[in-house]
């Protein structure tokens, strides 16, 4: 890296679709530029990435035998770290880690999986699997469970898993010792949302989620010492008026917790929403587009001044400039990436 970088990030995308599979990339410390740099086609579709650090990489494979797949980056070459492993679940959409394990949710099979992690940090065999159990009123998208994000809590006590297919987010505790999830929540949003990610405000006490099947936001209360989520209020990512259908994908809380942006596909826009002091409301402020077409994934970089959007079908990351005081974000630049669906810095 030169001096002119102010870090690294990785791209995963679609090999199915003519995606590289995970590409790494300069950012350019004054621009927020990228740089394309080595890309490894090591693991099938890697849909969705997680760092240890600066350290370790992690990806899904989001096929029907999906599985996980470690990478070695501390030298800035990603260098696999084993084979992949099974998560015994299909078509993982997402991946995160907590208490020396990385967890999966298994959009395809409705289902959270554990995995051990190695010295090395490699994932070892599967520990324990949930499934998940229900149906939503949506004929063709909600006949069945479909786990689409799991994620720790800030305070590392609770693990949260958001399912599109029966409009819940279920919480769990994870045994450190033994990697199983002990079932301890299920917060019901209004039928129909089809909520996909969920974002925390960086005070830790509130959460908002975004529905896919409906281009809403849902303000929560979180409770961590009770692992309670307390739906609060609603609100539009789209003005009024929007024809055709949108499928909202992802969600980023500013670091100074005043701005949510969300992602939708389909209107191919980056939306803006305030919040009010008190985090529990938030206000639809505008759209801008997102550069591209289909934007699949949203990342803020760690200056919390530039945001990136994976555009999925036409083929590039984009990034942007964010007014401090507004939160609008402003095109920058773009570079091309086949097929990408997600950004992670390291």
């Amino acid at each position: 890296m030169g001096d002119t970088c102010a870090g690294r990030a990785f791209i995963g995308s679609f090999t199915s679709a003519g995606g590289r599979g995970i590409l790494a990339a300069e950012v350019d410390v004054g621009t927020g530029a990228l740089t394309a740099g080595e890309a490894t086609d090591a693991v099938a579709d890697p849909s969705y990435l997680a760092a240890a650090g600066g350290t370790v990489l992690y990806a899904v494979s989001e096929r029907a035998d999906g599985a996980v797949a470690a990478f070695d980056i501390a030298d800035g070459r990603l260098r696999p770290i084993g084979e992949p492993v099974s998560v015994e679940g299909e078509g993982p959409t997402h991946l995160a880690l907590a208490q020396g394990r990385v967890l999966t949710a298994n959009y395809g099979s409705g289902s959270v999986s554990v995995l051990p992690l190695g010295p090395d940090g490699a994932p070892g065999a599967v520990a324990a699997v949930v499934p998940h159990e229900g149906r939503g009123p949506d004929p063709d998208r909600q006949t069945r469970p479909h786990a689409h994000q799991v994620l720790p809590d800030p305070s590392g006590r609770w693990i949260l898993a958001v399912d599109l297919g029966t409009d819940t987010v279920r919480s769990y505790a994870l045994d450190s010792a033994t990697g199983g999830l002990t079932a301890h929540g299920r917060t019901a949003l209004r039928p129909g949302t089809g909520p996909r990610h969920l974002a925390f405000h960086p005070g830790g006490h509130h959460a908002y989620v975004l529905g896919e099947l409906e281009p809403t936001l849902t303000v929560c209360r979180w409770d961590d010492r009770a692992g309670v989520l307390e739906p609060v209020a609603e609100c539009r990512v789209l003005p009024d008026g929007v024809d055709g259908p949108t499928y909202p994908s992802a969600l980023v809380v500013a670091h100074d917790g005043r701005h949510v942006w969300a992602a939708v596909r389909g209107h191919d826009s980056i939306a803006v929403l305030d919040l009010d002091p008190t985090f529990e409301k938030a206000e639809f402020a505008t759209t801008v587009p997102c550069g591209g077409h289909w934007p699949r994934d949203l990342a803020l970089d760690p200056t919390g001044r530039r945001l990136y959007a994976a555009n999925e079908r036409s083929g590039d990351v984009t990034w942007f400039h964010v007014d401090e005081e507004t939160g609008t974000p402003r095109h920058a630049g773009s570079l091309p990436v086949p097929a990408p669906s997600c950004v992670v810095f390291a």
